[in-house]
């Protein structure tokens, strides 16, 4: 819980003993209002959780948070109702102690559903057995049933509890709920045959003609519509949004069922629902003497067709009363009002009794036969103090029972706190509260309280009156500062807010008025004899279990409502008493029913009433915890050294020695007389955190024992048998071996006689061997095929696999080269094609082809200077429009007419073939030829780099005649012209020693080929002639060596070795 405390300002604190200024009321409601508009509905004052309705579904009693309250402390868990519920659970089955849960708070604050939730974990505490689940399914359903029977829709509340539940729940020493019991009180019966506009009947009549079947509709002779039954109709409030009666129905069905009703007792159960709907549809006019007169006799007929007895004798009773005095006997007809009376009395007591033996029936299910020791856990929920307009006798009774529980919740929490103090010897510090007892005696004090002036009144001979009662109050209780009337107030501003037939009581809560019309027969609840009787002689099982016949030979008079409530309610207290209450106070933010609002007056007022301000101010006060000496040392015993096992001296000094071992703070704790008392609940917390450990530690221990002692038997039997095993184990196992030594001599001898005969052709005696090396030959090449297109290494096959080994050879090669070549990046293919190209042209035609068959083809072997010249002035001046380059290379171009040597840049594009002059950082076009004027490439079988570029005949004035350039890579530059231009045929090499060329104006020249020298030169001979004399190619490769290792001397570096090549 302090997990939140962070967040106290926006959501408040959990508890309010947390709280600074925890006297003032203001800070108290300001914490609830923050916890509510955070949807945290719950907040403890200690072991007490107060709830305020949100109003809506927060989705906080579903299993998974059903899951997360069980078997864990109080404060480790964010406020709920199943926290106090698994507290009181966990303190009943430690202390083998009787528990209640005391739910209150005025209608629709929540008590119901407050209750519901407190049933639905207890049921949940069980194991699923058989047993344990007919039980708390037993348990569950009872809620259902008895919702339909004692609910209905008020003004305050679509859902009230119309009457008071106290159910015990018993538990088995294991702690698994085997039965339980419910009492019931002050059953609003008022409200079956009268409800204030906007209200509703109770909730089973409109479920019954909601959700029954037709047949059984027809079977009562009732119809689906409310408003066709007079005890329906009258607040005008038959259907309400919230409320699904087909829905509600089929539950009470299925509760039935569960509880075991039988067919017969559903079928009088819905018979009397339905008599009484009829019974609420007879109405009576007066005769010419004024004499009640039925108006139609068809509603008489169904009812006591439904109920079982005659229809004449039941219409006598409805018009007649038999009156029995002295041993005389007179019957005399009634008025038309003494007949609505006694009709709504018949309607009133029926359901009455039918109430109490539906509850009856369900104890009886609910009965637990098993012997044991067993455990009680009491839910009370009843109604709460109600203030309304208009107060009557029920409103009297409802705050009578309040205050008596207010009485109960002091005696418990606060006055025998204080006393358990000063018995104990510990500080206190003194708090002022209200003590009410001076009310409940105003109530019911024998011969002087208002019960006993009514009862009085309701008995004494002549005519009683409720105005007679009044007077009698006032004569009686002028003096009572609790009481008020008209007659017996001085001050004249308080009469003006009292009317003459009101009565005024000063509750704890604070000042209610009650109007006295009623009382007198709502006390007195007669049902006219006749009616009784009617009532002894019917068919149907269920009244005649209600109303047996000995009723009608009792002479003494039955006690008032008043007196029997009275008498109930003091049974409740002495059953509360007895036991170790729990608290849930149900608050009510606003009046209507709306989420997220807070009515701060509204809540002021029931925090008041439920005394939520005094139960702070002592848990704050004080310690919050206390447990007998005994009791405490008996639990915690284990976890000091000094008392583990057993402590043999007084209990005080183990229990000090537990606390000093423990290590409490002086100030946690105070050793009263004969108990201990705990300040904090935190420090409580840890001393169980540090028993729950302990007792895993123990059990861990005892685990360890009973597991030796176990397994030590089980050892010894299985020893015993593993030795009987054992003997027919080992021949078995011997026989195996054998078999399987026997088959191995046999491999191995097929082997042999294989090896020997491997170089013969396949037989049966070698053919395993020969496929055994078959497949070791394809294990080793698997493990060693080149990964390479240019390893050609391949593992030696033997004789028999040298076929197959040519086969995988030829695929395997196929594999490598396609790999390679998928790989290969565009530009790499481009280059690829290029080169596959200059061996179609070059390969066995030009000396020089070898040497540079290892080298790339480059798109450009300008030096950086030209390079830039190119970009600048080429590619934006020069070039031709839509054509793109390929290729550039420096060349030494020699004149046509004194073949005189110029050094050149030498373009190819996709259109043509540049000639240009680089000279001062300019770029000069000397020459352009087109691609498509090309008519001949003519290079020579040798070393040299010269290049004869044919042109036509009528362009050779022009163009000053052929072109002859000296390229650095001839065969490069070659490829890439043929590439360009896509004309293999273009390309001529030399056949003889001399290539023919034409010259300027149409001469013709010859170039000469000659060998001899050591590098290759181009000069004009003396017969004016171009010589070219180039080197043997071992020449050049020695020469290519030489420069090679120059540039590998010089750096190493790969510009150097390219400016080498």
């Amino acid at each position: 819980m302090e997990s939140v405390l962070d967040e106290r300002e926006r959501t408040g604190v959990p508890d309010a003993i947390l709280l600074e200024d925890y006297l003032s009321e203001k800070v108290f409601i300001d914490n609830l209002k923050k916890r509510y508009k955070e949807n945290l509905i719950y907040t403890y004052i200690g072991q007490v959780v107060v709830s305020v309705n949100p109003y809506k579904d927060l989705g906080i009693y579903t299993e998974n948070h059903l899951e997360k309250y069980r078997n864990v402390n109080f404060y480790e868990v964010p406020p709920h109702v199943f926290a106090i519920t698994e507290n009181a659970y966990k303190a009943m089955i430690a202390e083998v102690a009787d528990h209640c849960i005391l739910i209150s708070g005025e209608s629709g604050a929540g008590k119901t559903e407050a209750s519901k939730q407190v049933l639905r974990f207890l049921a949940a505490t069980s194991l699923h057995r058989r047993e344990m689940d007919r039980v708390r399914d037993r348990l569950l359903q009872s809620n259902p049933l008895l919702e339909a029977f004692g609910n209905a829709k008020t003004n305050r509340n679509d859902n009230s509890s119309r009457f008071g539940k106290y159910m015990d729940i018993e538990f088995n020493f294991k702690g698994d709920p085997v039965g339980g019991h419910i009492l019931n009180y002050l059953l609003e019966k008022s409200r079956v045959v009268h409800q204030e506009i906007g209200e509703r009947n109770f909730h089973v009549f409109y479920q019954l003609l909601a959700g029954a079947p037709s047949h059984l509709l027809e079977k009562l002779h009732l119809e689906r519509n409310a408003d066709s039954y007079f005890y329906l109709k009258q607040g005008k409030s038959g259907h309400v949004d919230s409320i699904s009666d087909s829905g509600d129905f089929e539950a009470v069905q299925h509760a039935l069922a569960t509880l075991n009703f039988t067919d017969e007792e559903k079928e009088s159960i819905w018979g009397i629902l339905g008599a009484i709907l009829h019974l609420g549809n007879v109405s009576f006019k007066g005769d010419d003497d004024g004499l009640a007169k039925v108006v139609d006799e068809t509603h008489v007929n169904y009812c006591s067709k439904l109920l079982g007895c005659e229809s004449q004798e039941l219409l006598n009773a409805l018009t007649h009363r038999t009156i029995e005095a002295r041993g005389d006997v007179v019957t005399s007809p009634l008025h038309p009002e003494q007949a609505v009376y006694a009709r709504d009395a018949l309607a009133k007591s029926v359901y009455e009794r039918v109430f109490d033996w539906l509850v009856e029936r369900i104890n009886q299910t609910l009965h637990n036969t098993e012997a044991g020791r067993k455990t009680l856990l009491g839910i009370l929920d009843i109604y709460g103090f109600e203030i309304f307009d208009r107060n009557g006798f029920e409103q009297f009774c409802i705050n009578y029972c309040n205050e008596k529980l207010q009485q109960v919740f002091i005696e418990l929490t606060l006055r025998s706190e204080q006393d358990e103090y000063r018995r104990e010897g510990i500080e206190w510090e003194q708090v002022e509260y209200f003590d009410n007892k001076i009310i409940c005696d105003l109530v019911e004090e024998k011969h002087k309280g208002i019960i006993s002036l009514l009862d009085e009144e309701c008995l004494r001979p002549g005519e009683a009156t409720d105005a007679t009662f009044l007077a009698k109050m006032n004569s009686h209780l002028a003096k009572h500062k609790h009481y008020f009337s008209y007659d017996t107030s001085v001050n004249n501003k308080v009469k003006k807010t009292i009317n003459k037939d009101e009565f005024r009581l000063r509750h704890y809560a604070g000042d209610v008025a009650y109007r006295v019309q009623g009382f007198l027969d709502k006390n007195n609840d007669l049902l006219f004899r006749d009616l009784k009787e009617v009532m002894t002689h019917t068919s149907n099982l269920i009244l005649t279990a209600v109303f047996p016949k000995e009723e009608l030979g009792r002479k003494k008079r039955p006690d008032t409502a008043a007196t029997q409530f009275k008498n109930s309610l003091g049974g409740l207290m002495n059953i509360l008493m007895n036991k170790e209450p729990s608290y849930i106070r149900c608050i009510k933010p606003n009046d209507e029913k709306r989420s997220y609002h807070f009515n701060e007056e509204r809540v002021s007022h029931q925090v008041k009433y439920l005394g939520l301000m005094e139960n702070l101010r002592v848990r704050r006060a004080g310690f919050a915890y206390r447990r007998q000496y005994e009791v405490f040392l008996h639990r915690y015993k284990s976890l000091c050294p000094a008392t583990w096992p057993s402590y043999k001296g007084q209990a005080k000094d183990g229990v000090h020695s537990i606390v000093k071992h423990l290590k409490y703070s002086p100030e946690d704790y105070r050793m009263g007389r004969s108990k201990l008392f705990i300040r904090l609940p935190r420090t409580l917390f840890k001393t169980e955190d540090a028993l729950q450990a302990r007792k895993a530690e123990l059990a861990t221990k005892i685990k360890a024992k009973w597991k030796a002692f176990v397994y030590q038997r089980r050892y010894q039997k299985m020893r015993a048998a593993v030795t009987v095993l054992t003997k027919h184990w080992r021949r078995i196992a011997a026989k195996k071996v054998l078999a399987r030594r026997k088959w191995a001599a046999g491999v191995i001898r097929a082997f042999v006689k294989g090896f020997i005969t491997r170089n013969q052709a396949v037989n049966s005696t070698n053919a395993r061997f020969q496929q055994l090396v078959k497949c070791e030959y394809l294990v080793r090449l698997s493990k060693a095929l080149p990964q390479h297109v240019l390893n050609r290494k391949w593992p030696q096959p033997p004789s028999s696999c040298k076929e197959a080994s040519k086969v995988l050879w030829d695929l395997h090669r196929t594999y490598l080269a396609r790999k390679y070549v998928r790989a290969l990046p565009p530009e790499k293919r481009v280059m690829f094609e290029e080169k596959v190209l200059a061996e179609q042209l070059f390969r066995g035609q030009k000396a020089s082809y070898p040497l540079v068959l290892p080298k790339w083809f480059v798109a450009s072997r300008l030096d950086p200077a030209s390079e830039s010249l190119m970009k600048t002035a080429f590619e934006g001046i020069i070039k031709t429009s839509g054509e793109k380059t390929k290729y550039s290379v420096p060349c030494t171009k020699y004149d046509r007419h004194g073949y005189k040597p110029r050094e050149r840049l030498l373009v190819l594009t996709t259109g043509a073939l540049y000639l240009l002059e680089a000279k001062e950082n300019k770029l000069k076009q000397k020459h352009r030829l087109s691609l498509k004027e090309i008519q001949g490439i003519h290079v020579s079988p040798n070393n040299d780099n010269l290049i004869l570029i044919q042109i036509p005949p009528e362009n050779a004035k022009k163009d000053k005649g052929d072109l002859i350039i000296n390229v650095p890579n001839v065969i490069e530059a070659v490829t890439k012209l043929v590439s360009v231009s896509d004309n293999t045929e273009m390309l001529k090499i030399a056949a003889t020693d001399s290539i023919g060329h034409t010259m300027k104006n149409g001469k013709q020249g010859t170039i000469v080929l000659n060998s001899g020298a050591s590098v290759t030169t181009i000069n004009k001979n003396k017969e004016g002639k171009l010589l070219v004399l180039f080197a043997s190619y071992w020449m050049m490769v020695c020469l290519e060596r030489t420069m090679l290792d120059a540039a590998e001397l010089v750096g190493r570096d790969q510009a150097a070795i390219d400016v080498a090549w």
